[in-house]
């Protein structure tokens, strides 16, 4: 371990170790530190489903920042595995967006409107185009669209591939713990650990999800940052994996790489609590069995939760950490981390070193919740 940085992150997770192998690329020294251990929390036990024209706040500030999310994916898709020989299990994979009432079909077909000038590959199938599309879906529903511009990723392999790949370029992984930030004057200087130690840097980036809050306020400040807890159940079905991914009301069923059929998710404001639950189960089924009812009889394999970070706008937090020179934060893309913790991770670094964000950042600023 070496003694100063040009920059410590802290977290390591999507956004933390992106953000790593970036600041890497352009020659800094570089130390995650991750209190447990690569990918242990949310970024390893989602989903990684990539969909860029759907979700909170999309049309809206996020509508450009999943877009570059998206690109990125597909671009580290091809580098990734040659880099680092760990297939990160990338592949396009269609969805389809179930409507079963009037004004969910309204809705839907409202959005696919917006969804086509935004060129997205996307079409209404009606009841028969339904059926003939995936003929388990549920035969209540009214139609669905179909939209071919998503795609998936295993996030546990994908954040593996990502911190080998910084590895090599000098990032140093470190299973440590931070407590706080030092200073002179308003200038950050150091990153402090659990034992008393000070990792001296010249900046440093609060990439810690949910816990980023309590980073901040240790350095006397908020970010407005606090965990959403979400179940997801990996089950073993009888039949045919499902060609498509399936989507209704926040809920969505998909067959995955490791042969088994994954469904979520809850959304759970509980504070850091990361237990399964048995209710959380149920209501997982109940909307799985909404869309698809002849999974009834899958067996339950797997069931996982995991603690997202939000903010109380459900926008991200990315921006100066206020009152703190060369520090910055990054964090709080709640359900859809996966999709633009790259493309955070490329905002914050450009913030870090000077350089000029891709996209329009003001709206995430921190200050919002100082």
């Amino acid at each position: 371990m070496a003694n100063s940085y040009d920059t410590v992150v802290i977290g390591g997770g999507i956004v933390g170790i992106a953000a790593s192998r970036l600041l890497a690329q352009k020659g800094l020294s570089c130390a995650v530190l991750e209190k447990d251990s690569v990918g242990s929390h949310a970024s390893g036990f989602a989903y990684g489903g990539l969909h860029p024209y759907s979700g909170s706040d999309i049309p809206g500030h996020l509508t450009g920042m999943a877009r570059r999310g998206y690109e990125l994916h597909e671009e580290l898709a091809g580098t990734l595995p040659e880099t680092t020989g760990v297939n990160t299990e990338y592949r396009r994979k269609s969805t389809l967006s179930l409507a079963f009432t009037e004004r969910e079909v309204a809705s839907a077909r409202a959005h696919l409107d917006w969804m086509r000038t935004e060129g997205a590959d996307a079409e209404w199938l009606d009841g028969d185009g339904l059926q003939a599309a995936e003929p388990r879906v549920s035969p209540q529903a009214l139609g669905a669209v179909l939209n071919a511009s998503t795609a998936e990723v295993e996030p546990y392999r994908f954040l593996l591939a990502l911190a080998q790949d910084a590895e090599s370029l000098g990032v140093e992984i470190l299973n440590r713990r931070a407590t706080g930030l030092t200073r002179s004057g308003e200038s950050a200087t150091g990153v402090t650990l659990d034992n008393g130690d000070v990792l001296a840097c010249g900046s440093a980036l609060l990439a810690a999800g949910p816990w980023t809050e309590a980073l901040a306020t240790a350095s006397g400040t908020s970010v407005g940052i606090r965990p959403l807890k979400g179940q997801i159940l990996r089950l073993d079905a009888l039949g045919e994996p499902y060609e498509l991914s399936i989507g209704w009301a926040g809920n969505y069923v998909t067959s995955k790489p490791d042969g088994l059929v994954w469904a979520g998710t809850t959304e759970e404001d509980i504070g850091f609590d990361e237990n399964t639950t048995a209710e959380a189960r149920d209501a997982v089924m109940e909307g799985l069995l909404q869309m698809v009812p002849g999974l009834a009889d899958a067996r339950l394999v797997k069931q996982t939760a995991c603690l997202r970070p939000i903010s109380g706008d459900g926008l991200p937090v990315i921006g100066a950490l206020p009152g703190w020179e060369g520090v910055t934060v990054c964090t709080g893309a709640g359900r859809k981390g996966i999709l633009l913790g790259p493309a955070m991770a490329e905002m914050a670094v450009a913030m870090l070193t000077g350089g000029q964000p891709n996209d329009d950042h003001t709206a995430f600023g921190p200050d919002r919740f100082a």
